[in-house]
Order: structure tokens, then C-alpha cells, then sequence
């Protein structure tokens, strides 16, 4: 394996606070040393001057498809695409065919992706068998073989008495429970924002409290049983100040946030692109306010893409028979950068946190920092480059974004994965 150095970048640390120059040697898929001025003969240099150095960013919500949907996205094409986007790990939603819901295929997800995978890949297995809601996975079993969180994403566990029920199992093994928050008696048949948009536009909406009646319910039963809960793509105003409130009482309560919760209203949807329709839907201006304070305070801990792959005859029709979902990867680090980094709302080092740290610490993973003897998982990012979003680059097989032809701010130009160089933008 080459050594790698990475020269004169700043080094975004959250882990020990550190946001200084320095030069990174990589060997043998760790971190060797981390200093100024050194000097490797036989190693391969990286241009990092007037870079951000962050930690290998962690994904902790994507869509692989495969098995089961690999026209949409493969595990092969799915990292990636999780490479060019700047992310080294990603956890897996367990919406496949067959569900991710035992270990053999928990274990096929690990195979799959140390044959062809080019990043990190840790399976989310269903709370549910089947991801059905009726009767729950063998959750310590899905432990011992690695599953790295349990959720069944896309399909809401509607029955409390049952989610109680995975909690109290998940809480024996300090696993995480990943909560979809969707009432689905109240957003039934809804395809994008309760509101005046969606009155104006004459379609069918999906109201606000739909996730914010959840969110409350699966506060209570994190606060009755103890485990760890995690409410997935967060969106909603009242959600984001339920979260703040149950933090401040001690429970263990964490939230992640998407990139188009942050940089698009409802009001995207007016000309009827079925780019824009996604669950939980693009909401109103004071929704988006909202989750922006919510990252902004740690309210919201995580930046999570929910990469949503589809194959454009899923998307390629009218809006109500649309499937819903974004491709994601690709566009989270400039939209990041142009929302959040460029306005001041986060510094470096709380983007880095946000996007390494928090979720690499919630899914207990040895990733999200940058220290001597540490694994070799490396972002860089020119924060000045100003891109546009052209789709038909994406490397992912989803080319379903509603940020085509934007422009933005931010560049991943390496990222370096366990020592290896799985992104190099000069490449492309």
C-alpha cells in the first residue's frame, strides 16, 4: 500500500478541537504522523494548501438498493458515488429485496461490499421482519453480526406497544434505534407539504404533525425505556424543539438532519417537478429556519443525506405517482458548504462534527477523527470552488436531484479511505 502525505491543508479536527495547518502521512491504511514540514520521499504527495482536511465524512441514512433494486443504485455504484460526494463510510437502509432482517443477510451486505465497495458499508437491519410492523427481527442476534442500527425506514412502526418492544430489546445491547416519524393514517396519500403551496398547487398534502406526533411518541418511549433514539430526516419545527426540550431532560434522544431539509422550501415544488418530492416533504420557510437553529445549536446532531437513488421511469411521470427520494451524496458537501459553512451559521469544525464525528460516535464506529494510529479516512474540500450541479455526471445510477443546473459553493476533491485514494476529482 503507497504512503500518501497531505500537504499544508488545515486540519479540521472535531474530535480534539484542532483547526490548524498540517501535513498528514498515511501508511498501511492508518494515520502515521501529523506535523509541519515533513518530508516522505517515496510517498505520494497530496496538494492540500488552502484546503479543508476533514475527517472522512459518515453518512449514517443511504439508500444502496441492492439486493433486490440494483437498476436504481448497487453497492458498487452506491459508494461510489459516496467517494465522489466525500464520504468514507455509510450506513445502509435495510429497504431491500429481501429486507435486511437476519444475519445472513447482514453478512451478505459486509460481503458485498468488501468485494466491490470502495468506502465503508455498515447494514442498518429492520426493526421488523419484512420491515412489516408485526413481529420484531431478532435484534441481538443482528448484533453479533454487525448490524450497526435498527430501523425500518420508509415504513413507519405504527404499533407502539411493538416499538416499545425494540427499544427494550435494542436497550440490552445499547443499539440504536433509528425512528422514520411518520403518522401514515395522517399523511395518507399526501405527496408533498400541507400548506399554501400545496393548496395553491391543488395536490394532496402531508401535514406537519404527521411527524411531529411520532417524534413526541418515540420521546416518551426513549424516556420509558432508556434506550438510545434516533429520529431520522427531521423536518418539522415543533419535531426540532421536542428534540431540544428532550435533551435537556437527560434522554437519550439524537436527530439527523438532510441537506434539502436545509436548502429548499415546499415552495420548489411550484411547477410540478417530481424532483422535488420527497418523504418527509420539502417544508415551509420557518420548518427550514428551524432545522437550520437546530444544527446550528446540536439540537440536531448529525447531517445525514438520505440518499434516495431511483431509475428515471420511476420519476419521470406526474407528480402524485412519483416515487419519492433525492440521490443525495453527491450534492450534500456544496450544500453544506454554500447553507451552512459560507453564512457562518457552523464553523469548520461543527460541519466536521456534524458530518464526521456525531454520526460516526452514534453509530459506535472507529471513524469521524483525525489523530496519530488513527484509520486513514480523509475529506478534502475547497470551500471556494464554486460548482454547478450537472446530474448527468453524478456517478450514482440516481440521477433524480432537484438541484440540477444549481450553483454552489464547495469541491471534494480527495477522499481517502482506509489509506486508499477512492476520489480524485482531477481524475474525473
Amino acid at each position: 500500500m503507497d504512503r500518501i502525505l497531505v500537504k499544508g491543508g488545515r486540519m479540521i479536527d472535531p474530535a480534539s478541537g484542532t483547526d490548524a495547518v498540517k501535513d498528514i502521512l498515511v501508511e498501511d491504511g492508518r494515520i502515521a504522523r501529523i506535523g509541519n514540514g515533513l518530508s516522505v520521499n517515496d510517498a505520494v504527495q497530496v496538494n492540500a494548501e488552502g484546503m479543508l482536511v476533514f475527517p472522512g465524512l459518515v453518512d449514517m441514512h443511504v439508500h444502496l438498493r441492492e439486493p433486490g433494486f440494483e437498476h436504481k443504485e448497487t453497492i458498487e455504484s452506491g459508494t461510489k458515488s459516496a467517494a465522489a460526494g466525500g464520504f468514507t463510510t455509510v450506513a445502509c437502509m435495510p429497504n431491500t429485496n429481501p429486507v435486511i432482517d437476519s444475519p445472513a443477510m447482514v453478512e451478505y451486505v459486509y460481503l458485498k461490499a468488501e468485494k466491490e465497495g470502495c468506502v465503508k458499508v455498515k447494514p442498518i437491519a429492520a426493526i421488523t421482519k419484512g420491515q412489516r410492523g408485526e413481529e420484531l427481527s431478532p435484534i441481538g442476534e443482528l448484533v453479533r453480526y454487525g448490524a450497526a442500527a435498527f430501523s425500518d425506514d420508509g415504513h413507519p412502526v405504527s404499533n407502539s406497544n411493538l416499538m416499545r418492544r425494540a427499544m427494550e430489546y435494542a436497550s440490552m445491547w445499547d443499539a440504536l434505534i433509528i425512528s422514520h416519524c411518520e403518522d401514515a393514517d395522517l399523511s395518507r396519500d399526501g405527496v408533498m407539504n400541507e400548506g399554501e403551496i400545496s393548496t395553491m398547487l391543488g395536490m394532496r398534502g402531508i401535514p406537519s404533525v404527521a411527524e411531529d406526533v411520532m417524534v413526541a411518541r418515540e420521546i416518551a418511549l426513549a424516556r420509558y425505556t432508556g434506550c438510545r433514539v434516533h429520529i431520522a430526516h427531521i423536518s418539522t419545527k415543533a419535531s426540532v424543539e421536542m428534540v431540544r426540550r428532550a435533551k435537556a431532560e437527560g434522554i437519550k434522544i439524537s436527530a439527523e438532519a438532510a441537506p434539502h431539509h436545509f436548502s429548499l422550501t415546499d415552495s420548489a415544488v411550484d411547477g410540478y417537478s417530481s424532483m422535488t418530492k420527497v418523504n418527509p416533504p420539502l417544508r415551509s420557510e420557518e420548518d427550514v429556519e428551524a432545522v437550520i437553529g437546530g444544527l446550528r445549536d446540536g439540537t440536531i446532531d448529525a447531517i445525514a443525506t438520505d440518499h434516495a437513488p431511483h431509475h428515471r421511469d420511476d420519476k419521470e411521470v406526474e407528480y402524485s405517482m412519483a416515487a419519492f427520494g433525492i440521490s443525495g451524496l453527491e450534492t450534500a458537501v456544496p450544500l453544506a458548504v454554500t447553507h451552512l459553512l459560507r453564512p457562518g451559521i457552523l464553523t469548520p469544525l461543527e460541519l466536521a462534527e456534524r458530518m464526521s464525528l456525531a454520526p460516526a460516535r452514534l453509530l459506535r464506529l472507529d471513524a469521524g477523527y483525525i489523530a496519530e494510529g488513527g484509520p486513514a479516512d480523509i475529506t478534502v474540500i475547497d470551500p471556494d470552488c464554486e460548482v454547478v450541479v450537472d446530474v448527468s455526471r453524478f456517478v450514482s445510477k440516481g440521477k433524480n436531484s432537484p438541484f440540477d443546473g444549481m450553483k454552489l459553493w464547495g469541491r471534494v476533491l480527495y477522499t481517502m479511505a482506509g489509506g486508499r485514494i477512492a476520489w480524485n476529482a482531477e481524475n474525473r
